[in-house]
């Protein structure tokens, strides 16, 4: 029987270029996932449970932008590829997120007793730390993150 398939000293043999694809892929699979498990369709490692960010998630898919436009023209085919099917399943996956009607669970529970959560907006924002709130409502925050996706 094969003691290994691989040599011992295989990651000493491989190239520089070949160790920095790795960690690249390793970041943008490491990325998608965080921004997956912030949209609520992955569970977290630890807990199980699912929860959503979309604020968050939406942070970690610009960062995967920002590093596509950084790194144009300095990946190779297979790193190129790999970060826009990333970026494809991510920008679906946040506009099935924003959506879905438990997308906007703040919505609902900013809204006074006694009143519907669809009439938030109504309500006049309160004042912390001397700046005002801005008033958000499900319609506001849909264009401001379906436009760009």
């Amino acid at each position: 029987m094969n003691p290994t398939p691989f040599p011992e000293d295989a990651p000493a043999n491989a190239g520089s270029e070949e160790i920095m694809s790795a960690q690249f892929a390793s970041l943008v699979v490491q990325q998608t996932n965080l921004a997956l498990m912030l949209l609520g369709r992955l569970p977290h490692p630890e807990t199980g449970q699912t929860r959503k960010d979309i604020e968050g998630a939406k942070m970690v898919i610009d960062q995967l932008e920002m590093l596509q436009v950084k790194t144009r023209g300095n990946l190779d085919k297979d790193e190129e590829k790999l970060l826009k099917q990333s970026l494809t399943a991510l920008r679906m996956a946040f506009v099935k997120a924003v959506d879905s009607p438990s997308a906007q669970p703040e919505s609902k529970s900013s809204a006074p007793p006694g009143q519907p959560a669809g009439s938030a907006e109504a309500v006049p924002s309160t004042e912390t730390a001397g700046q005002p709130a801005p008033p958000r409502s499900e319609d506001e925050s849909r264009k401001k993150f379906s436009k760009k996706y």
